[in-house]
């Protein structure tokens, strides 16, 4: 019989709003937004709690958060403090288990069923964690998330924010899943959830419902997926060693550009960033994409694909000023373009045994 896995996935708070209010004692208590200028193009990366109140959010446009909170305080990102307080919260967890997936600077999963410390329950490691990320990074909380699978151990990270803490074991997942909204299933998006609920399925019962061929007919090849999700089954595995499949960046522009000698000073500062990007990770593609998004949110993508691996910023940013000709730049009005390196060397990943997993429905967990 497999052991239950233990995995942990932590999430921070409002990490970047967080982070500045850390900094700045005088901004608690006040709705804070990480971003770009509300009288500009710019988005909202992330926003305390007390500007999600008045239904400010991540991505959402800098403008419309203003309008929703006039009274809000914006902020210009500072990168180098989020990148700091990110490295001491994963040394952190790398203090537990070498088995770490970092999605981002402020989430992580962690598999903790062997770990350095020989603690025999993942609740005992998540508690240490959350007290030692608030302690060692002055004060950032954090929420944590634990269960068997990777998709239960995230959806439990969001049951209780902030500061939260939610265990999911392997008997309570079924009737757990039953009850989960559709649109909290990992992969399933707003037209695919629209799309469910007018079919009258709302919910993980209604989703298990149907049968294999049916969930093939409306998703693909995730039908399998979620036939096994939704009973609570997922051999996904917690991958330390992930790699990234593209490097890249892009820009608004505070105002529609047509100036082509602009457009190309712009790709060459980011084939430049991209350049040293690859250079810091180790890593050299094949293929380079500018990406271009009009005036009326339309976006082109142009690629160009070589027949060896670079990392060079010159022939980056040559290949990259060369593909704009193949877009409607200079007669159409542009509000973005970015550039992005893909095709990296490829390492062949051992296959994973999916057999089903035998649970020991105890409650040590």
């Amino acid at each position: 019989m497999e052991p239950v896995r233990k995995i942990i996935h932590i999430d921070m708070d409002a990490f970047y709003a967080s982070v500045e209010i850390r900094d700045n004692p005088r901004l608690r208590g006040l709705p804070v937004i990480v971003g770009g200028d509300p009288h500009s193009r710019g988005v909202v990366s992330t926003c305390s709690y007390e500007a999600r109140a008045y239904g400010v959010h991540s991505g959402m446009a800098s403008s419309r958060a203003v309008r929703l909170c006039p009274q809000a305080i914006f902020l210009r990102p500072r990168f180098d403090a989020y990148q700091e307080a990110s490295r001491i919260i994963h040394e952190i967890f790398h203090d537990y288990t070498d088995q770490v997936e970092p999605l981002s600077l402020d989430e992580a999963y962690l598999d903790v069923t062997e770990n350095f410390h020989g603690i025999p329950y993942a609740m005992w490691i998540a508690r240490e964690i959350k007290r030692r990320i608030q302690v060692e990074t002055g004060g950032l909380t954090a929420s944590a998330g634990i269960s068997y699978n990777m998709f239960l151990a995230k959806i439990a990270s969001d049951m209780r924010k902030p500061d939260g803490f939610f265990v999911i074991r392997p008997h309570q997942a079924e009737q757990f899943l039953e009850k989960l909204p559709v649109g909290k299933f990992y992969g399933i998006g707003r037209v695919t959830e629209a799309a469910l609920l007018a079919d009258g399925i709302k919910t993980g019962l209604d989703l298990k419902r149907l049968d294999r061929q049916e969930l093939k007919r409306r998703f693909g090849k995730s039908g399998d997926y979620y036939y096994d999700l939704v009973r609570g089954i997922e051999y996904r595995q917690v991958n330390s060693h992930r790699e990234p499949k593209s490097l890249g960046t892009e820009c608004t522009f505070p105002e529609d550009i047509t100036d082509l000698h602009k457009l190309k000073e712009t790709l060459r500062m980011q084939s430049d960033e991209v350049a040293k990007d690859l250079e810091r990770q180790g890593l050299a593609g094949r293929t380079v994409t500018i990406k271009v998004k009009y005036h009326d949110f339309k976006v082109v993508t142009r690629s160009h694909t070589f027949g060896n691996y670079t990392s060079s910023s010159s022939l980056i940013s040559e290949t990259a000023c060369g593909l704009l000709p193949a877009t409607e730049a200079g007669i159409i009005p542009i509000r973005l373009v970015g550039v992005t390196v893909s095709g990296f060397p490829q390492k062949k990943i051992p296959e994973i045994d999916v057999r089903q997993l035998e649970f020991d429905f105890g409650d040590d967990f």
